[in-house]
């Protein structure tokens, strides 16, 4: 490790702790005695507050109501920071409007031949979504759902949740328990336990028109409400066979939160083994949708029965069309 390298290493590694003694900086960055003095020293010189403690177990802390000096980037830290933000120029990601400023703070701190090397990577590198005639680095091209950043500043206060949904026909408001929230073929989605219906819900942030903390009567710790969701979780009743076609389908779109299980050392063949609900008619048109977008290169071990029966429903309807 380069000594520019080890020193901001060692930076955020003291101020993660309140207290580290140079015997703990010798193991953690393998260095020796003279070296971590010598690298404590640089720190102190850098601005860092340490104050030094003298005794038997002595060592070091950092001062609290300080100033902490500015983090260094290496050349390469930057060029990673840079290629990350092109990379995730066009998928709907919250705060696009602070990467941007924090973008162009970076850029301010480097001189111009490192600027260069960034627009020629630019110019260079291109993503998925990115626009071959204009790869603006700063471009803010796909702004995600309005909602996404109020979201996502609500559940760092709270994962109760009270959220109202826009539908079709009506509005819906009810409290859910959050538990993730990601994003799918450039869709956001939450994954939550409705705390009403008392189940797992599969929740569009398109659909949100409003959210904020909810506070129940009788709150249970996270820890109990995970306990208590985990005892819900059903047996699998979806098990298919994917061949290579198969496999190379899921890869494209897989809306079930299952993975694959491998069946041979190629990776040819695999198995997916889930638990999945159709209490609804869309819910089975949806997952049926999906079965057939897999391919013939699938195999149905078992299936719920209105999913097996839409599936023949749905093949019924096609040998009758070919057949006219």
């Amino acid at each position: 490790m380069k000594k520019v390298e080890r020193i901001n290493t060692i930076m955020r590694y003291i101020n993660n702790r309140s207290h580290f003694t140079l015997s703990e900086l010798m193991r953690e960055f393998h260095i020796s005695r003279s070296t971590a003095i010598r690298d404590v020293q640089e720190i102190e010189a850098l601005g860092m507050p340490l104050v030094a403690e003298v005794g038997r177990s002595g060592g070091y802390f950092v001062m609290h109501n300080s100033l902490l000096p500015g983090v260094r980037f290496t050349d390469n830290e930057v060029k990673a920071l840079f290629i990350a933000f092109m990379a995730t120029r066009n998928a709907q990601l919250p705060y696009l409007k602070s990467r941007q400023s924090l973008a162009e703070k970076l850029l301010a701190l480097l001189s111009q031949s490192r600027q260069d090397d960034l627009v020629l990577l630019n110019q260079i590198l291109l993503f998925e979504g990115t626009n071959p005639k204009n790869p603006d680095l700063l471009e803010l091209s796909d702004l995600p759902h309005p909602m996404l950043e109020k979201l996502i500043q609500t559940l760092l206060l709270d994962s109760y949740l009270w959220i109202t949904l826009e539908g079709e026909a009506e509005t819906a408001s009810y409290p859910i328990y959050l538990l993730h929230l990601y994003q799918e073929k450039g869709s956001w989605l939450m994954e939550g336990f409705d705390l009403q219906e008392e189940r797992k819900r599969m929740i569009p942030v398109d659909r949100l028109a409003d959210v904020k903390p909810y506070s129940p009567g009788k709150r249970e710790s996270p820890k109990k409400m995970l306990e208590r969701i985990s005892k819900q979780e059903q047996a699998n009743n979806l098990v298919l066979e994917l061949g290579p076609t198969a496999i190379a389908q899921f890869k494209k779109y897989h809306p079930l939160k299952a993975s694959l299980s491998y069946t041979n050392p190629y990776q040819a063949t695999a198995l997916l083994k889930t638990y999945v609900q159709v209490r609804m008619p869309e819910e089975v048109a949806e997952l049926t949708n999906w079965l057939l977008f897999l391919g013939e290169d699938v195999k149905v071990r078992e299936a719920p029965p209105e999913v097996r029966e839409s599936l023949q429903a749905r093949m019924d309807r096609l040998r009758d069309q070919q057949g006219r």
